[in-house]
């Protein structure tokens, strides 16, 4: 197999990443439009997440919270986002850099995105190394990720369909 000089993988991660950036820098100066609302999950212990103890007690592995009516104070940086949410009735500032970020999901208009865990960027340079997972926008299901606001008791929604694409399943072997 011909080896990747350009780095295809790290450049369309990179890329979709930028689509994130910019929908929450656009939610940031002007509120979210219509119904749009956002499910992110991101890795609670990834470098640079800021969590209270209380809460990296509760998720100590990942975290996924919704930006829909009550959050406050979004900033939006090159590498980062910070929100204010209220959680149990106990407001909180979380720091999330979006290397740590796993998954985007916009259940209004079903599109989303996945991400390979930004562990594996130092995996990639191995032979063999994956790409990152892409979600379909037009194929996502109404259903989204358990937010940690949920019970977790609560059975998951049923799946509609909805398939992950990984763009390691287009390379030639």
């Amino acid at each position: 197999m011909a080896t990747d000089h350009i780095r295809y993988d790290v450049l369309a991660r990179d890329a979709l990443r930028g689509v994130l950036r910019r929908v929450l820098t656009d939610a940031a100066e002007h509120g979210l439009p219509g119904e749009h609302h956002f499910f992110i999950t991101f890795v609670s212990t990834a470098d640079g997440v800021k969590l209270s103890p209380r809460l990296l007690a509760q998720y100590p592995e990942e975290m996924t919270i919704i930006l829909q009516h009550q959050f406050w104070d979004l900033v939006v940086t090159e590498d980062r986002f910070e929100v204010g949410l209220s959680f149990g009735g106990i407001p909180e500032r979380l720091v999330v850099p979006f290397a740590a970020i796993k998954s985007f999901l916009d259940p209004s208009v079903q599109f989303g995105l996945q991400f390979e865990p930004s562990d594996a960027d130092a995996a990639v340079d191995a032979p063999g190394a994956k790409l990152p997972a892409v979600a379909a926008p037009s194929a996502l299901p109404d259903a989204a990720p358990s937010p940690a606001a949920e019970n977790k008791d609560e059975p998951a929604k049923p799946s509609e369909g909805a398939e992950v694409v990984r763009l390691d399943r287009f390379r030639k072997k």
